[in-house]
C-alpha cells in the first residue's frame, strides 16, 4: 500500500525567508546601477532555481554566474542568523505525520546549503531525513521531476501526497506531480496562487481546512 506523503517546499512555505532574498538579490543588483522591485522578485525569481534567475539578470556575464550565485547565496546565509521561526502549525504536523507514519520531504530549488542552513536554524533539520533538491534532479522546479522524486523515497504515490508551495513556479511543479496543492500565503494572493496551480489556498498550517484535508486522506486508505 502507499504511504501517506506531506512534501514541502521551503523558502516561504516552512520558513519566511523571500524578503532575506529579495534583500540579498537587490544589493546585488544595485551595485549594477539597477533596483529590483518586490513584484520583479516574486515574479522572476521566487522559486526559480539559481541558473534560470542568473540567465535572466546577468545576460552580460555568464562566466560570472556561480561567483554571483555563490555570493548572494552566502549573503543570504549571513542573514538567516542561528535560530528562525517556521511557520505558525509547522511543529505540530510534523508532530503528528510522525506519530501516524506519515512520511515528510522538503522538496526545494534551493541549493543544498542554503537548504541545510534553513532547516538547522528552524530546527527541523533532524525531522527531515528526505531533501529533494531541485538542481540536483535532472529537471529543477518548475518540473513535477523533484515532487516525483520525493514521493518515490517516501514509497508514496499522487493520490497520498500533499504538497506544500507558495511560488509559481513550485505550485506548477507539485500541480503537474499530481499531488493534492496547499498554496500558501505568504508571498502571493490567494487568487494568484489558485491561478498557479493551488487546489486549495491557508495562510499557514493551523488552518482548519488543513487538518480536515489530511483526516479525510488518512481516513481513505485506512
Amino acid at each position: 500500500m502507499a504511504r501517506l506523503s506531506l512534501l514541502f517546499d521551503l523558502d516561504g512555505t516552512l520558513i519566511e525567508s523571500d524578503h532575506l532574498h529579495h534583500a540579498a538579490f537587490a544589493t546585488i543588483l544595485a551595485e549594477r546601477g539597477e533596483a529590483l522591485s518586490i513584484d520583479d522578485y516574486k515574479t522572476h525569481i521566487m522559486g526559480k532555481p539559481n541558473a534560470e534567475i542568473m540567465s535572466r539578470f546577468f545576460p552580460g556575464e555568464p562566466g560570472q554566474h556561480a561567483e554571483i550565485a555563490n555570493r548572494k547565496e552566502a549573503t543570504f546565509r549571513d542573514s538567516l542568523g542561528a535560530s528562525v521561526e517556521p511557520l505558525p502549525g509547522v511543529v505540530a504536523l510534523f508532530d503528528w505525520a510522525e506519530a501516524e507514519g506519515i512520511g515528510v520531504a522538503v522538496v526545494t530549488n534551493a541549493p543544498r546549503l542554503n537548504a541545510e542552513a534553513m532547516l538547522t536554524a528552524a530546527d527541523l533539520a533532524t525531522r527531515v531525513t528526505t531533501l529533494v533538491i531541485g538542481e540536483e534532479c535532472a529537471r529543477p522546479k518548475p518540473d513535477p521531476l523533484p515532487y516525483q522524486t520525493a514521493m518515490r523515497l517516501l514509497g508514496a504515490t499522487p493520490s497520498t501526497s500533499t504538497a506544500f508551495e507558495d511560488s509559481r513556479s513550485g505550485l506548477r511543479a507539485a500541480r503537474a506531480s499530481g499531488a493534492h496543492v496547499f498554496g500558501l500565503t505568504t508571498g502571493l494572493t490567494a487568487d494568484q496562487l489558485r491561478q498557479a496551480g493551488a487546489q486549495e489556498v491557508i495562510a499557514d498550517f493551523t488552518d482548519p481546512a488543513l487538518w480536515a484535508h489530511l483526516q479525510a486522506m488518512k481516513a481513505r486508505v485506512a
